[in-house]
């Protein structure tokens, strides 16, 4: 590598890249210097507005400027042993997740409205204030509340049903409502700093696609909705993996049109959303208080289908 690239660290060090470029090409998706470099010169020259020559020089020398980095198998296999897991308040639920809603993961739940997504979430927001020996992390919560669901007098409730004090409870949950999906961006990029300072145990986002759809309307707005999208669940992976946090995220849902046959329910966010969850559940509501729950996908447990219950008390068996 040369001496010229060791500098390169922000977009405005590149060569033809002044402050108005940088921001057209934020804008676009390409935050830092590997972004640029993982990109075609035909991409770039459109997100840039500038010469497919010029845009195939910047991503040469952004890619001399990108280290590789790696970890070994030993070192992942070291790493895992720190994981931790929250539990949902039923046995079902857990043995479905492999022991509990676990850190250094994206959970993700999805489903239509009244499903029992947000009543999953108000019980982690509990249960992870317990002991570790009665499944808790001994943590505090960040809420970050897109559809203003959050709601105290439930928590109060849950809190009161696993022998919490509810005013505790309730002080230990930092609620951070979102006004827009940049907004939402902006609150998860701050946590970093307050994650260590509060010992938050887990960060809860109730829905994660809600403002993302909404601010972003049509096929023309679709390529900028999931660049942002993306970079967004990568910064909460992010946190997750060097805090060692559990990260819970609720879904949206929409009917497919081209599935003619079985179920159309389709979660919102598409590949850019389906790669990134570590943990996938599709949630129905049953009969009475019955949810059934289904893992859709995980990298290392079964498709299973568990049937639950949201009560009074809370989620349990």
């Amino acid at each position: 590598m040369g001496k010229d690239y060791k500098v390169i660290k922000d977009l405005e060090d590149l060569p033809g890249v002044g402050e108005a470029t940088a921001e057209k090409l934020r804008s676009a998706g390409y935050i830092d210097i590997s972004s640029i470099a993982a990109s075609t010169p035909h991409e770039l020259s459109e997100a840039a507005e500038i010469s497919v020559d010029l845009a195939t020089k910047i991503i040469g020398i952004a890619k001399e400027s990108v280290n590789v980095e790696y970890t070994t198998g030993w070192e992942l296999y070291e790493k895992r042993l720190t994981i931790e897991k929250i539990t949902t308040g039923s046995k079902r639920l857990n043995e479905l997740l492999g022991g509990g809603v676990e850190t250094q993961s994206l959970t993700e739940f999805f489903g239509k409205f009244s499903s029992g997504k947000s009543q999953v979430g108000f019980q982690l927001s509990v249960n992870v204030q317990l002991p570790k020996e009665k499944g808790g992390l001994e943590g505090k919560v960040a809420f970050i509340d897109t559809e203003s669901t959050f709601r105290p007098d439930r928590i109060k409730q849950m809190a009161e049903a696993v022998g919490l004090e509810p005013k505790s409870v309730l002080e230990n949950i930092f609620v951070m409502p979102a006004e827009n999906s940049d907004h939402q961006i902006l609150l998860v990029e701050k946590l970093e700093n307050i994650i260590p300072k509060e010992n938050i145990k887990l960060v809860v986002v109730d829905s994660l696609t809600s403002h993302f759809r909404a601010d972003y309307v049509g096929r023309g707005a679709l390529g900028e909705r999931q660049q942002k999208l993306n970079r967004h669940v990568h910064t909460l992976q992010r946190l997750a993996n060097k805090f060692n946090i559990a990260v819970y995220f609720t879904n949206q849902v929409m009917d497919n049109p081209a599935i003619l046959f079985g179920d159309p329910t389709t979660p919102i966010g598409g590949h850019v959303l389906a790669h990134a969850a570590t943990y996938r559940v599709y949630l129905r509501k049953g009969k009475d208080s019955k949810r059934i729950a289904r893992l859709v996908d995980s990298p290392n447990l079964p498709e299973k289908e568990v049937v639950f219950k949201v009560t009074g008390e809370g989620v349990r068996d």
